[in-house]
């Protein structure tokens, strides 16, 4: 077979990211290897490895096994099936090539979502002896899902059905059929031998009654549609580089459109304004930036901004929502589960999150198995900044992970808010938190004690307000019980109402916070989830967790509002501690033991750690 080179002479136009998919034993990594030999790629001494490992390892008989030349893994080798997503290069005269090899047995489609995400295109093996298999569909689900609008059916092995044009075209047409109901706009079908070399660069005369095009011209006939610079500007902030006392950056990459030095920027979810002074690299100062580079942006004015941030024009801002709609692939090997504690890694934010499905592929959409694909409704502790993946890619894809592990357990995409009216974006403050704080002279933030009725936590609170009033502290007393009584008192105690009863409470105390004002909250606040969604409401560094620690029968001696009394009499349920369970913090910033500690001396522990963060002054 004659292998096809590139025109030295002849300059690249442009590059095509594209990933190989299917299932296992497809063909998908002898494909590649082909490819990689047909278009020059290959050097002599990976040749002479590829012979050795050929006969070591190969399934092709004496002939060389060009799977071998991507399946680096050991396991993979011996197994004969790809498990990692191999990435390789290959150019032509038209074009350079970016492929992603991924994998195609059922256990590794986690790694195939991981190809899927920034390719152009997706070549989807079949095996012309299998035709359409489930994983198949699988495959073409989460690439319709990731973005990918333009398809090349590769129908493989078609010399096994002895280059029969009406298995081709069966196979043609059920995909057609199946794929009309996902997103793409292209689908191609080329029937090919990958491993004997036909149809991908040259057309073989076996295949004479195929009038269309080869392998290798479909993809250099498929568009590269990069659509980010017609998007409007989006920089997510990575890092706050603070090189010395007289600089303060902004690191990351352009996700979108244009920026200039002396355009106005706003800070999105905060909703402050800026102009842009510099825009530094590396290599220098540049007069502007666009999608793709990677730069740190210096602004004229001094605004609060932390990593997460999204920067954007004035006018053409991201949405900030805490709820929206979503599509997702679930790769856990456990199922999912509603109640399960989740974080969401979304641009360069994370929050906790919880999941509710909607619908799903399989079933009722009560639970997700690996693999599955189903819409659902998110839900955040705290504001992002929001474009939809269809508006803009790089803000709209997401991860979920699990708490508990740290695991990646679903991948997924932004589709639109939910609850939530459009275009309403936060108003920007004429004076910042960081003013009024130094007009206080300490900082704003919330005291967050938590534990079970009994345990102390409105009497510290008391004498601890007292003590920072004594010192000129501005503060405010937020006490479970008084919040109860008004702005909380459509609550109950359900297990959703107490989460709705710290969240409201968290949100106060976060605009006491942004006031300069330290908030004292005296809150059960029984579930962690919910307590560590409290503190994502607060500003960095503006939240610390006390753990006022008492044992449940030193909170019954005391029941000093008579609760256990009446639990035990049967007048109350769900007391925490008796009916309800209680999570204790895991990570506090303080934990104050009640049954050694006096109150005086408790809250002159809190005393001592404010002044160690420097919330307030040390006297």
């Amino acid at each position: 077979m004659t292998r096809f080179r590139a025109a030295p002479d002849r300059p690249l136009r442009d590059h095509l990211r594209f990933l190989t998919c299917g299932s296992v034993d497809d063909g998908k990594s002898t494909l590649i290897g082909r490819l990689l030999h047909e278009t020059g790629q290959i050097a002599d001494d990976q040749l002479a490895t590829l012979e050795r490992d050929s006969r070591r390892y190969g399934t092709t008989g004496d002939g060389l096994d060009f799977a071998l030349l991507l399946d680096g893994l050991e396991a993979e080798r011996e197994q004969g099936i790809t498990i990692d997503v191999a990435h390789r290069y290959f150019s032509t005269a038209r074009r350079n090539f970016i492929v992603a090899d991924t994998p195609g047995h059922e256990q590794y489609t986690r790694n195939m979502a991981t190809g899927a995400s920034g390719a152009d295109a997706a070549v989807i093996l079949v095996d012309a002896t299998r035709g359409i298999t489930a994983q198949t569909e699988r495959h073409s689900r989460i690439v319709s899902l990731f973005g990918i609008r333009h398809v090349i059916l590769a129908v493989n092995k078609i010399d096994l059905v002895d280059h029969n044009p009406a298995v081709f075209h069966d196979i043609e047409k059920a995909y057609a059929a199946f794929a009309a109901g996902l997103s793409f706009r292209s689908v191609t079908a080329v029937p090919i031998s990958a491993r004997h070399g036909e149809n991908i660069v040259e057309r073989s005369p076996t295949l004479s009654w195929y009038a269309g095009p080869t392998l290798i011209e479909a993809l250099e006939g498929l568009p590269v549609e990069d659509g980010r610079l017609a998007r409007p500007f989006r920089f997510v902030v990575q890092y706050v580089n603070r090189r010395d006392q007289s600089f303060r950056g902004y690191a990351g990459t352009v996700a979108s459109g244009r920026i200039r030095a002396g355009d106005q920027i706003a800070v999105s979810p905060s909703g402050r304004t800026a102009t842009v002074s510099r825009i530094v690299t590396w290599d220098g100062d540049l007069t502007s930036a666009e999608a793709g580079d990677a730069v740190t942006i210096v602004l004229k004015d001094d605004v609060d901004i932390a990593r997460g941030d999204v920067l954007a024009p004035p006018f053409a801002r991201p949405q900030s929502v805490e709820r929206f709609s979503a599509s997702l692939l679930w790769m856990d090997d456990t199922p999912f589960s509603a109640g399960r504690a989740l974080r969401i890694r979304i641009g360069s934010r994370t929050a906790s999150a919880k999941v509710a499905l909607v619908d799903a592929e399989v079933g009722e959409a009560a639970t997700l198995a690996p693999n599955d694909i189903a819409r659902a409704a998110v839900s955040l502790s705290s504001s992002i900044p929001f474009d939809s993946f269809a508006d803009n890619p790089a803000l709209g894809s997401f991860t979920l992970i699990d708490r508990e592990t740290g695991a990646v357990v679903a991948a997924g995409v932004a589709e639109k808010p939910l609850d939530q009216a459009r275009n309403i974006y936060p108003t920007a403050e004429a004076v910042s938190r960081r003013e009024r704080s130094a007009l206080n002279g300490h900082e704003g933030g919330a005291i967050w004690m938590t534990g079970l009725s009994g345990s102390g936590k409105s009497t510290i609170a008391a004498v601890l307000e007292r003590e920072l009033h004594a010192r000129g502290v501005r503060t405010i007393l937020l006490d479970g019980d008084n919040l109860r009584h008004g702005l909380n008192r459509d609550l109950g105690f359900s297990p959703e109402d107490r989460a709705e009863n710290v969240r409201r409470a968290a949100e106060v105390a976060r605009l006491f916070a942004e006031g300069g004002v330290i908030s004292i909250c005296a809150f059960i606040s029984p579930n962690e989830t919910a307590r560590q969604a409290a503190r994502e409401r607060l500003p960095a560094g503006a939240f610390l967790e006390v753990f006022v620690d008492a044992p449940i029968d030193a909170c019954r001696a005391r029941d000093p509002k008579g609760l256990y009394a009446r639990s035990d009499a049967g007048q109350i349920v769900d007391l925490t501690g008796v009916d309800s369970g209680y999570e204790p913090p895991r990570s506090p910033d303080l934990v104050v033991d009640t049954l050694r500690l006096s109150p005086r001396t408790a809250a002159q522990r809190i005393l001592a750690l404010l002044e160690e963060r420097r919330w307030i002054g040390a006297v």
